[in-house]
């Protein structure tokens, strides 16, 4: 299972900022290791953020997105609201994590 993400959300005057830390290798399967071969791809395909069980960010990712990929964005919300947010990899593998917009 891949580490926790960091997930924060900070409410100011009626919008939420989400700020989310995936932490994960994101390999595009261009690199070599020691003994020259490739590295196959493995990276964060979709995302998909949840505000109080509503969709408030979907995405996709592709292999050129740096390790440890960092997101930030806004919506209107309030303080409270249940954020969970959740990835998919190119291998299957998923993560998710929740956090309160403070």
């Amino acid at each position: 299972m891949a580490d926790p993400m960091r997930v924060r959300a900070a409410e100011n005057g009626g919008i939420v900022d989400v700020k989310i830390l995936m932490k994960h290798d994101m390999e595009s399967g261009q690199r070599k290791d020691a003994a020259g071969k490739t590295i196959p791809a493995w990276f964060i395909s979709t995302i998909n953020v949840k505000a109080n069980g509503k969709d408030v960010l979907n995405g996709q990712f592709g292999p050129a997105v740096s390790k440890d990929p960092f997101l930030n964005f806004k919506y209107k919300g309030a303080k409270g609201d249940k954020i969970v947010v959740s990835w998919v990899d190119s291998k299957g593998d998923k993560r998710t994590d929740e956090a309160t917009a403070s």
